[in-house]
């Protein structure tokens, strides 16, 4: 049951939600009751055997290895070693179990547990190589009940393969957003608490210490947006929603200062938007891409310029995209993956060209 005005379910998330609950009656999207302990309990462990990967050509995909459960709302955190630890995930079951994802194999095998089943949820690689891992949405003790908004927070070691607790944030938090910032910190901003409240404070993770601390707040309250560190070491916020009794999204951006710890207005988007990616460019600016607004996925992209403040716009998708993914290439090009459009989830993918500006 979900309380009123909780945003839950809400624009892209609801499609994959819907995808998974239609596959459940197969067996290899079965729902393990919460608190399963994994892979070993159930018998259905990800297989650490070798996917044969095809002759293809450049600027294609391929299969791999399949995880042994399905997930959303799950992360996905490269390691130094060059593995990625998937973690948490699943609407019905909010897994503790994670996998990691090898690249010399194609293929995953199972790692520690987490102490508390969650999704929703940040994960953010430190500097010293152990990640972060905190907050989201848990079922709780009674299953029946709405998913709970969690404070607890837990680090993963690579080098042991475990999780150990890394204390509490100083509210429970789910859909928020974190950063690694330039001195090692985390910047933790927005999402939603246990009231249902979308919210406007930040905190700070010191590695150092191993606390949690309350730091500036936001100029307003935001879920579903975006956070990404600049280049001279400010943390760009921008749009979300700020309204959970409303479908409108916020064009509004704003800048933290870990100097000052204060976050203050910047140049607004063009378009109003939540669901986005931004992805900070060789050059420094960053590249708003799709999202979604009250009508409809977005095909709109736009480069915001620190040294101006503002944004310009740049050449659109060639679809509308919501809830896909933006990875910055080696070669300076950003791929985007996925999503949805209108309803529908996307298999489709396209690269952006900062030189050409599409």
């Amino acid at each position: 049951m979900t309380a009123p005005g909780r945003i839950r379910e809400r624009g892209p998330l609801a499609i994959l939600l819907a995808a998974i609950a239609l596959a459940g009656c197969s067996s290899s999207s079965a729902t393990a009751a919460p608190g399963s302990q994994g892979p070993a309990a159930s018998g259905e462990g990800p297989s650490a055997t070798p996917t044969p990967v095809a002759t293809v050509g450049p600027d294609t995909f391929v299969a791999t290895g399949s995880m042994a459960k399905a997930r959303v709302g799950h992360t996905a955190s490269l390691l130094a070693s060059g593995q990625v630890l998937i973690a948490g995930g699943d609407p019905f079951a909010h897994l503790t179990w994670t996998e990691l994802f090898g690249p010399a194999c194609d293929c995953f095998e199972a790692t520690g547990e987490m102490g508390t089943e969650r999704m929703k949820h940040t994960a953010t690689v430190l500097p010293e190589g152990t990640v972060l891992v905190a907050g989201g949405e848990g079922s709780g003790e009674d299953p029946t009940l709405a998913e709970l908004a969690l404070a607890s927070a837990e680090l993963y070691d690579p080098a042991t393969g475990k999780f150990t607790p890394a204390g509490s944030m100083t509210v429970p938090r789910l859909d928020h957003t974190a950063t690694l910032l330039a001195d090692g910190r985390v910047l933790i901003a927005g999402g939603q608490d246990d009231e249902y409240r979308i919210l406007s404070s930040a905190e700070l993770y010191d590695p150092a210490t191993g606390e949690f601390t309350e730091t500036g707040a936001m100029t307003v309250p935001r879920v579903y947006h975006t956070a990404t560190l600049l280049a001279d070491g400010r943390v760009l916020i921008a749009g979300g929603q700020s309204d959970a009794d409303s479908p409108d999204n916020l064009a509004s951006a704003e800048l933290y200062d870990p100097a000052s710890g204060k976050f203050t207005a910047t140049g607004s988007m063009a378009e109003p938007r939540g669901w986005h990616t931004a992805t900070l460019l060789a050059d420094g600016r960053v590249l708003i891409a799709g999202g979604q607004n009250q009508i409809g996925s977005l095909a709109s992209a736009e480069l915001y310029d620190p040294a101006s403040g503002t944004f310009a716009p740049a050449g659109p998708m060639t679809v509308p995209r919501s809830g896909h993914t933006a990875t910055l290439l080696a070669d300076g090009r950003v791929l985007m993956a996925g999503g949805n459009a209108h309803h529908e989830a996307l298999t489709s993918a396209e690269l952006f060209n900062p030189g050409s500006g599409s």
